[in-house]
């Protein structure tokens, strides 16, 4: 292997092979072709793949037969953008747009049915390895080639290499369903959702469809916002561009998505609406106190419990364990509100004060005025 090539990573480092692909007979079409050559093989096991890496490769690497986490990254792109780039007459590399941005395009083209691309990038999303999410991704490119668009590869390089490591890895696949989604409404031609409300405003307990949807909600119990891909069209909360671009941390998903989680399990095998405008935590949790169903004293002891969390990391578990009693009374709760409450829980001022009304709330059947 070529051990003089290096990683662009500063000033004088040499483009990635995509960044200067010009389209043309002759030798960009070999190029190509050694690309391709490369599908299903191990980086650097391809002669004609080796003057086209940039990512360097020490002797210490070379000697012992090691496959750096750039130099998988990078021979996974190569491959894809050589499969993306058969018999296009443009460049498939397109700067400033990301995978969840070109499978939104992808969607919204016509050429597939969208049913079929979110199981494409769901199924690339939840890949364990990067082998199988090459495998998932050669799909989604032969699809993004057919209908023309192409997406940043030096992007999908930097992505290929965060997949490798814990926890980056959750970062990207944030980043591709945010942007999949557009909750930073960036894109002009996509509509976004018909209906902005959260989810428990929006839907009611017997309408179709809503059994998956809350098995769906479940499954982000526990999990980082934005990583599972069967909450991705079930978000409505308005995040910033940086943040889709990213995948950078959103205090404000972060508070939908653990309220989302918890609605699933508070709405599961009722028949009537879980979320009640109006409904304090501490009135609800008041309302099951009062029931036949609890100890008044272990009730008492786990709203206390509650009301000490430090944080929201903290509060989400005390939750956790509050939610299915309110289930099993069958008391629903405000969860619009409690997403508010979430969001603002590590705000020091605004914590306190949502423990005040909490506990205000709590023990008067009065409604919250604060």
């Amino acid at each position: 292997m070529n051990t003089t090539t290096s990683a662009r990573t500063g000033a004088g480092k040499r483009p990635h092979f995509w960044e200067t692909f010009v389209p043309g007979p002759g030798h960009p079409l070999r190029n190509l072709a050694a690309l391709r050559a490369g599908v299903g093989r191990e980086p650097g096991t391809v002669p004609q793949m080796r003057p086209l890496y940039r990512v360097q490769v020490t002797d210490a690497d070379q000697i012992a037969g090691r496959t750096t986490v750039a130099l998988a990254a990078e021979h996974a792109a190569l491959t894809l953008f050589g499969v993306h780039q058969q018999g296009r007459p443009q460049s498939v590399h397109q700067p400033g747009r990301g995978l969840g941005a070109a499978c939104r395009a992808l969607k919204a083209s016509g050429r597939f049915s969208p049913a079929a691309v979110d199981r494409n990038i769901s199924a690339a999303a939840s890949s364990l390895d990067l082998h199988e999410l090459h495998q998932h991704l050669r799909g989604l490119v032969q699809k993004l080639r057919i209908a023309g668009l192409g997406m940043d590869y030096t992007r999908l390089y930097f992505d290929l290499r965060a997949w490798q490591r814990e926890p980056e890895h959750e970062r990207r696949v944030r980043a591709w369903g945010l942007q999949y989604v557009d909750l930073a409404r960036q894109d002009p031609t996509h509509p976004g959702p018909d209906d902005d409300r959260p989810y428990w405003e929006s839907r009611t307990a017997l309408e179709p469809g809503s059994g998956a949807d809350l098995a769906a909600l479940r499954a982000g119990m526990g999990r980082e916002a934005g990583t599972v891909p069967q909450l991705w069209p079930l978000y409505r909360a308005r995040i910033g561009s940086f943040e889709q671009n990213t995948g950078a941390p959103s205090p404000t998903l972060d508070a939908e998505h653990v309220a989302l989680a918890l609605f699933g399990v508070h709405q599961q095998g009722r028949r009537t609406a879980m979320h009640s405008t109006g409904v304090d935590l501490g009135q609800a949790c008041r309302r099951v106190r009062a029931s036949e169903h609890v100890s008044e004293e272990a009730f008492d002891r786990r709203f206390g419990n509650l009301l000490t969390s430090t944080d929201a990391a903290e509060l989400q578990q005390h939750l956790r364990g509050l939610i299915p009693q309110l289930r099993d009374s069958s008391q629903p709760l405000d969860y619009t509100r409690l997403m508010s409450d979430l969001r603002n829980w590590d705000i020091p001022e605004r914590q306190t004060a949502i423990r005040r009304r909490w506990d205000r709330t709590y023990r008067s059947s009065s409604s919250p005025t604060a």
